[in-house]
């Protein structure tokens, strides 16, 4: 089995504690320093830090750095459990087992239901589901579908990793034909099944929603759009709706440097960083009456931020966004895009069925969305 990167990157400074390389105390490269060394992204090399972190080998100070622990643990012990691990027993897979590859969106506001639609209809087929997370790194991806694949799943259901390339485990599977099918997106040019929104129509229906009321400076704003391509395509549709009206679209309105929500970053630092660019923006922008977050989680950065500025919502900013939690005995709801992650995930596990069973269906199934109007929104003065 090929040694993700930041294995590689882990072990080459593990062995340089337990040589005396690096002693107690001495400062460990930072994620920027093994990023340039080993030529991996800072995802990675932060992955490797925090796995020795986790082993207690080393110590994250916030602001200062990664030092070697003074009490090191007991290598012996941790080369012993390495070892256990690595001779784990495959799972039986008599039953049938379908491996789920996802970039953990186990979020309030996206992807519990998806989730748990594919694991009802599994069972209700007698298969067995593996879970696999990739935090968004595509080397994880690639040692997931290998994994999933050597412990003899039947199919796969991915959430592909964005980036600029494909990773050559996914794109060998659609050249293999194995059972396969994407959820939330699909690949272009390539021949593979997916289940998704059409996220860029959806964009389009919200945009126009605030547009209808009168609003004429919306921003739209989210993490950055190399993290998933559903934030591409959101982004198109609000240029879109903007010009069949006539209307220009300024780039400065689109904030895509978000990243408390990623599950990759340290939420208390990111959160603070967001808040203060959001303030920014306000303050530079006051014209602007609506925004567009594009998942829900960042529609709560956004209304804490008005909240310190003493802004209401909406008396003073309109906000929707994409996906919305159910929240019991509540009036407050977001104006938003409600995707219907139950019928998504039914429908994945049908196209791997259908293909376990060699029968014909459709490559590509867009699954319908709608908008659900909430306290979030108001009509303004039309200019």
């Amino acid at each position: 089995m090929d040694t993700p990167l930041y294995e590689q990157i882990f072990n080459d400074l593990l062995m340089q504690i337990k040589t005396g390389k690096l002693s107690p105390n001495d400062r460990v490269p930072s994620e920027k320093e093994l990023a340039v060394q080993f030529q991996v992204s800072r995802i990675t090399s932060k992955k490797s830090l925090d796995k020795l972190a986790q082993i207690g080998v080393i110590e994250r100070i916030r602001g200062k750095g990664s030092y070697v622990t003074n009490r090191l643990p007991d290598f012996a012990e941790l080369d012993l459990q390495e070892d256990a691990q690595s001779k784990m027993t495959e799972l039986d897979t008599k039953a049938g087992l379908i491996g789920l590859i996802v970039p953990d969106f186990l979020s309030d506001g996206y992807g519990r239901d998806l989730l748990r639609s594919i694991e009802k209809q599994c069972s209700k087929y007698q298969l067995n589901l593996i879970i696999k997370c990739t935090y968004g790194v595509q080397e994880e991806e690639e040692l997931a579908i290998k994994t999933l694949i050597q412990r003899g799943v039947k199919g796969l259901i991915i959430y592909p990793v964005n980036g600029e390339h494909y990773t050559e485990a996914l794109l060998r599977l659609v050249v293999d034909k194995f059972p396969l099918v994407l959820v939330d997106r699909y690949l272009k040019g390539i021949p593979a099944n997916a289940v998704y929104t059409d996220h860029r129509e959806a964009s389009i229906k919200i945009t126009d929603y605030l547009l209808d009321r009168g609003h004429r400076y919306i921003a739209f704003i989210s993490p950055p759009e190399e993290f998933t391509s559903s934030i591409e395509e959101r982004l198109t549709g609000f240029t879109s709706a903007h010009l069949q009206r006539g209307l220009a679209v300024n780039p400065d309105y689109m904030i895509t440097e978000l990243f408390s929500t990623l599950p990759i970053f340290d939420f208390n630092h990111e959160f603070i960083e967001d808040q203060l660019k959001l303030e920014a923006f306000i303050h530079r922008n006051p014209q602007v009456s609506a925004f567009i977050a594009c998942e829900y989680e960042i529609a709560l950065v956004l209304s804490h931020v008005l909240k310190k500025l003493g802004k209401r919502v909406p008396e003073d900013y309109s906000i929707a966004c994409f996906d919305h939690p159910k929240i019991p005995n509540t009036d407050v709801v977001i104006t938003h895009i409600k995707q219907n992650e139950t019928k998504m995930g039914i429908k994945a596990v049908n196209n791997i069925l259908d293909q376990l069973n060699q029968k014909d269906g459709p490559i590509q199934t867009v699954i319908d969305f709608c908008l659900i109007e909430g306290s979030s929104t108001k009509e303004v003065l039309k200019v």
